[in-house]
């Protein structure tokens, strides 16, 4: 067993022993990138929906590539590649947040955009991969 949670799975999807990743905000640990990404995503939705989307061609470009630093980053550290470095977290969870706030945008106006989701599976299956094989290994 890797210890006792002291905050709910959604703040910090870590194990205590990885609280390093987080930080600590009214007493509870918040994913460090969580806590960069999402608020980015959200205001980039929002633009998106009141009318500043990027044309076509650029919001799928800026959907695919805007998140793949941060992708790349995270198979690179679960695969034992480079250690955790909080500031390329931050930094890679920033671009990652514009991506995936183009992403979030494309879907709150066209909820079946195969760019949404065929970029969200593709990627949720690449780190969903990395994540695992991480943890079953020695």
């Amino acid at each position: 067993m890797k210890g006792t949670r002291t905050t709910p799975i959604w703040l910090a999807h870590h194990w205590p022993d990885q609280y390093d990743r987080c930080a600590v905000v009214a007493g509870r640990h918040v994913c460090r990138r969580c806590l960069v990404m999402y608020p980015i995503a959200f205001a980039v939705a929002a633009l998106a929906v009141a009318g500043w989307a990027l044309a076509s061609p650029w919001s799928q470009l800026a959907l695919v590539l805007l998140p793949l630093p941060a992708l790349v980053e995270f198979v690179g550290e679960h695969r034992g590649w480079w250690g955790y470095a909080p500031n390329r977290q931050a930094v890679l969870g920033a671009l990652q947040g514009l991506g995936l706030g183009v992403g979030f945008g494309r879907y709150l106006l066209h909820p079946a955009d195969p760019w949404f989701w065929g970029v969200g599976l593709t990627y949720s299956a690449v780190a969903g991969v990395a994540a695992l094989t991480a943890r079953s290994r020695p």
